[in-house]
């Protein structure tokens, strides 16, 4: 089939190359513009555009997918078939209608459980022991086509959202040549979702990782690994911003109010959470500084016990 696809982060790079290791004419690659990135605020190409051009495929970055020009340019390249992976943006009727094979994405969860754009964030976040990748048919609607294949994926101790996305990209890239290889020989038997058993990822905002009074401590933990790198966990003490970059859930409790830091001794603290369960705090960022361990904010009076995050 003569592909053309749909993607951006390093995630979606890694389908790229299997595609291409897998013998698949990918004719053209969609990825997003260039974005400004790291101190320098200087553009970047996406990793999707970098591992296209290092396996000589044409690249285009359209501002709007509604662009005539790009709608042609699409059109004189005759796709069977769009595959999207990581895209970033919903693809419109007018361009699922160009291909005669229609689109089909690769998304990271079970569907119909976690639509939308952080499946892996509040999968982690929500305290899932297990996640999975699942590849579609895309219609006009958020993540609600016909399921293709699916595979559960075990989510391991501890694993924030950065190593569980990256084994996710391996396997779904595994998945998604599966599909297409099976799609080519007519072995595939599309299946509707069920709408009960639906649930929402939506996109990330800084306010998703504000420490909350009423959660326990499994749930900062889970938010800390589900929006590790961005947004992350944060809360201000004495007016500054204080990122929870890890921690782990211990069976003390404590009557506190949820917010204070306590003494859990060795050198240890604790952050009081909803219910009085306590989160070990084990690697702390200020403000404008780099991540150290608890400890060593401990001792650089960064946090103290007594102290009262909110």
């Amino acid at each position: 089939m003569n592909l053309v696809f749909f993607g951006t982060p390093a995630a979606a790079a890694t389908s790229l190359r299997a595609l291409v290791a897998a013998g698949h004419r990918v004719a053209l690659v969609v990825t997003q513009p260039d974005r400004p990135a790291g101190r320098s605020r200087q553009p970047a190409a996406p990793p999707t555009k970098r591992a296209a051009r290092e396996a000589g495929i044409e690249v285009l970055q359209p501002q709007r997918l509604r662009d005539e020009r790009f709608l042609s340019s699409l059109r004189a390249l005759a796709p069977d078939l769009l595959v999207v992976v990581a895209y970033g943006r919903m693809l419109k009727p007018g361009l699922l209608a160009i291909p005669p094979r229609g689109a089909i994405n690769l998304h990271f969860s079970l569907l119909p459980r976690y639509r939308g754009a952080a499946p892996v964030q509040w999968a982690l976040a929500r305290g899932e022991t297990t996640t999975g990748v699942t590849t579609m048919r895309i219609n006009d609607r958020l993540d609600e086509g016909e399921l293709l294949l699916q595979r559960e994926v075990a989510v391991e101790p501890g694993e924030h959202a950065p190593a569980l996305e990256a084994r996710l990209a391996e396997i779904g890239s595994a998945l998604l040549v599966e599909t297409l290889e099976r799609m080519e020989r007519g072995a595939l038997e599309p299946r509707p979702q069920d709408p009960r058993l639906a649930s929402l990822a939506p996109r990330l905002t800084p306010r998703d990782g504000q420490v909350d009074a009423r959660w326990t401590a499994r749930e900062v933990e889970g938010r800390i690994r589900g929006f590790d790198p961005w947004p992350g966990v944060w809360a201000r003490r004495k007016g500054r911003r204080l990122r929870l970059a890890a921690g782990r859930v211990t069976d003390r409790q404590s009557a506190s109010p949820p917010g204070t830091v306590v003494d859990l001794g060795g050198g240890a603290v604790g952050l009081v959470c909803c219910g009085g369960t306590i989160l070990e705090l084990t690697a702390l960022q200020v403000e404008g500084r780099r991540v150290t361990s608890a400890r060593e904010a401990l001792h650089g009076r960064q946090v103290a016990p007594g102290d009262v995050l909110r």
